[in-house]
């Protein structure tokens, strides 16, 4: 498995990370370990939960993942073979049921979110915190325009830097991240820093995808010469560059089937880029999951593809695509394929 930066923290992590948001909701928590252990098995040191997870999020699950890999810690005892990596949600409606629906990137909701992830986590701290949505009015989950709200409140973002600060500070944190952001707020995040406001971000976890390239507009020039990394989630998005939802199918156990109003990577767009993507892989004699995962990792401005499995048999498979090397002649083919499919699902 090959070994890359994460940012300037001075830590290395595996070229995949292990996704864990379908455990205690598509997977038991006896699947849950039995996919750590192939992961670390497999020469992967990364792991990316989230405090909200599993999903679809609800209340009666909220915050069940990290509770899986509590126990796992607790176990197997090797959480100095883990780097651990853990998101504090931004505010939202969806989500009453967290710090009474009061989410706020501020020193309140951060310091509480740290605590009660490091209890379920059962450790004494978590290598990477990232912010997992910013506390303001974005473009990202599927919009790629911008629309300003003038009247909205936000934290300032100095104010939340110098809140993960104090964690940094405390022990409890050793570095830190954001997540679906842009590129005006990682600036501003790395603007502070060198100004010695707090911490620098480590690392930037967005979608991309061959179904959403869209980080490589303005934020890729920005991972690369900062120095701050693209942590990819849905490098298969959802599943749908595998090909196996085309012409209208539902397998069962699958997430469109148990979510059907999870629609980001579905519909006419989607059908056709994947159908094409499918093509090239097949002309080449490859699996598509295989050719979707290697060409996320091999991105020069990735740190790590976040890969998410509910099977071991899934994450073995998936796994394939760590050591496989794109021939330039299907590289320049999936180029082309993407001036006819630009941001099908964005």
């Amino acid at each position: 498995m090959e070994m890359r930066k994460l940012g300037r923290s001075g830590l290395e992590v595996s070229a995949v990370c292990l996704g864990t948001m379908t455990w205690g909701e598509q997977n038991s928590e006896a699947e849950g370990h039995a996919q750590m252990d192939l992961a670390l098995e497999r020469g992967i040191n990364f792991f990316d939960v989230a405090e909200m997870y599993p999903v679809d999020p609800r209340a009666e699950t909220y915050g069940r993942t990290e509770e899986i890999i509590g126990t796992w810690f607790a176990a197997r005892k090797q959480r100095d073979k883990v780097i651990l990596a853990t998101k504090v949600v931004g505010p939202g409606p969806r989500f009453p049921y967290i710090r009474d629906g009061n989410q706020r990137l501020d020193r309140k909701n951060i310091s509480a979110a740290v605590d009660a992830s490091l209890k379920r986590l059962q450790t004494d701290y978590i290598d990477l915190y990232q912010l997992h949505w910013p506390d303001r009015a974005t473009n990202a989950f599927g919009r790629l325009g911008f629309v300003h709200k003038p009247d909205e409140t936000m934290t300032p973002l100095a104010e939340t830097l110098e809140a993960l600060d104090e964690q940094v500070k405390a022990g409890k944190i050793r570095h830190i991240g954001v997540s679906n952001e842009t590129a005006w707020g990682l600036m501003r995040y790395l603007a502070l820093s060198d100004q010695g406001l707090g911490p620098r971000m480590a690392s930037i976890q967005n979608p991309y995808s061959l179904l959403n390239r869209s980080f490589e507009v303005g934020l890729a020039e920005v991972a690369i010469r900062e120095d701050c990394g693209l942590l990819a989630y849905a490098p298969l998005a959802a599943g749908a560059l595998s090909g196996k939802y085309l012409d209208g199918k539902l397998p069962a156990g699958a997430r469109f089937t148990l979510f059907p109003g999870n629609t980001r990577y579905r519909g006419a767009r989607a059908d056709s880029a994947v159908r094409t993507y499918c093509e090239i892989a097949a002309r080449h004699g490859l699996d598509p999951v295989h050719v979707a995962h290697a060409w996320v990792i091999s991105r020069p401005f990735v740190t790590s593809s976040i890969i998410g499995a509910t099977s071991v048999e899934q994450l073995e498979h998936d796994l394939k695509a760590a050591t496989l090397k794109l021939s330039k002649e299907l590289l320049a083919e999936l180029e082309e394929a993407h001036k006819d499919h630009t941001y099908p699902c964005p």
